[in-house]
């Protein structure tokens, strides 16, 4: 692949410390993979104010998660799976019950015959269901972690989106404004030419159009960019704008080879898998309903003329486990387990073709940056050779406008792939599940 200009370097440094981003005819000798690593720490050289006032992606994403919704689902999940973890641990199965109970043979014979009881009912653990419990307790609260991070890789891409849709629109705007401050001046040396007679008064007509349609540009541009850090501001609730410098650095030279193993959603798949299996078991050993072993006391009165008697009475319900109470529960509970397996498997195929596809992708943008970055040198050579017979004389006015369109154009389309190739790392990076 042929060296990317350092055209790169200057866009991105533009777009990230503010300054004017110009061509050069410079190559970088270790192709766009390189020459966009360097591009990140020239503008990190070149900006050193550019992180006054901003803040990292790690610490957007910190401030961002505070907001979310889906950061109290997760703390949600994870005091429920804390919950039922304690529930496991108990001595009983299910709550104690408290039981009372009174006969007398007032209406019958009214010999004063009375019985008096009073007991309390402890549920009892099959034999293996407190363990099965106990595991279907950590699968849970596994699970809940996993979600979380599940949670936290879905925000961290809309802010990926956000921080390099900012990028992009302010490289835009600084070549905007570089592009109006040089119509600017090629509009009043018009104007000196045409008072000195040099040039028509329609030179200067066209001339002071280009201005102003630069301007108006400008401003959409503004407009735009305003946008985007309004939404960065409604995601993270921070009004320090993105240290794009750092996220251009952790574009370039974070491509660490992770694969889809690690990634948050198939770890999510897999502890699901996990306590699908669990329950299942769990199942399997709760066929009947829990045991009750009743521990009471009761006092007896024969009659009144006699004394009454105290005894201690034990009891024992053993409830039956028939098919018309297994059947579903066990059909609700295999459907489940077979239904995370296939997700589980049909999301390990995705991953690795989203992450293929990702590749692809920044591969591509890589070579379209390096075919804009030599575009835009070109035309910004054909430019200053038009300009210079201009200045000569030789060429019509319109001729030297067309020609500092077509260059600023081209820069600000390279800007925009400049920034492109920063989202499409970032993309990769989020389709690894890499977490900032």
């Amino acid at each position: 692949m042929k060296p990317l200009p350092w055209l790169a370097v200057c866009v991105l440094a533009g777009s990230l410390a503010g300054a004017p981003a110009r061509a050069q005819p410079a190559a970088s000798p270790d192709g766009p993979r390189a020459a966009s690593a360097s591009a990140s720490a020239s503008a990190s050289a070149s900006a050193p104010g550019s992180t006054a006032g901003s803040v990292t992606l790690r610490a957007a994403l910190d401030a961002a998660w505070q907001r979310a919704v889906a950061a109290r689902e997760s703390a949600g999940q994870r005091r429920r799976a804390e919950a039922d973890r304690a529930a496991a641990g108990s001595f009983w199965a299910a709550p104690p019950s408290l039981e009372l109970s009174h006969r007398s043979d007032r209406l019958h014979s009214n010999a004063g015959a009375r019985e008096s009881e009073i007991g309390v009912a402890v549920p009892l653990w099959l034999p293996g269901q407190r363990a099965a419990r106990a595991g279907t307790a950590e699968a849970a609260a596994a699970q809940a972690i996993a979600a979380e991070q599940v949670a936290r890789l879905g925000l961290a891409g809309e802010l990926r989106v956000a921080v390099w849709q900012i990028a992009a629109l302010q490289a835009e705007a600084t070549e905007a404004n570089t592009q109006g401050q040089a119509l600017k001046q090629l509009a009043d040396d018009v104007d000196r030419r045409v008072r000195a007679g040099d040039l028509a008064r329609s030179d200067a007509l066209a001339a002071q159009a280009e201005l102003l349609a630069a301007s108006a540009l400008q401003s959409d541009l503004r407009q735009r960019l305003q946008a985007a850090r309004a939404r960065w501001t409604l995601l993270t609730g921070l009004t320090a704008a993105p240290d794009l410098t750092a996220a251009a650095i952790d574009g370039a030279l974070a491509m660490t080879p992770t694969t889809a193993e690690s990634h948050p959603e198939l770890q999510f798949a897999s502890r699901s898998t996990d306590l699908a299996r669990q329950r299942v078991e769990l199942m399997r050993q709760s066929r009947r309903d829990a045991p009750e072993l009743t521990v009471g006391l009761r006092q007896d009165v024969p009659g009144r003329a006699e004394a009454s008697q105290g005894s201690l009475a034990i009891g024992l319900r053993l409830p039956f486990g028939t098919d018309d109470r297994n059947r579903p529960l066990e059909a609700a509970a295999l459907v489940e387990l077979d239904v995370a397996e296939t997700h589980e498997l049909r999301l390990r195929e995705r991953l690795d073709s989203d992450i293929a596809a990702a590749r692809d992708a920044q591969r591509s943008t890589e070579v379209q940056l390096e075919s804009e970055t030599i575009r835009a040198r070109l035309l910004h050579e054909r430019a200053a050779l038009i300009d210079k017979s201009f200045r000569a004389g030789e060429t019509p006015l319109p001729d030297l406008l067309r020609a500092r369109a077509a260059a600023a154009q081209a820069d600000s389309a390279a800007a925009r792939q400049l920034a492109a190739l920063g989202l499409s790392r970032a993309r990769l990076q989020q389709a690894l599940g890499v977490l900032p």
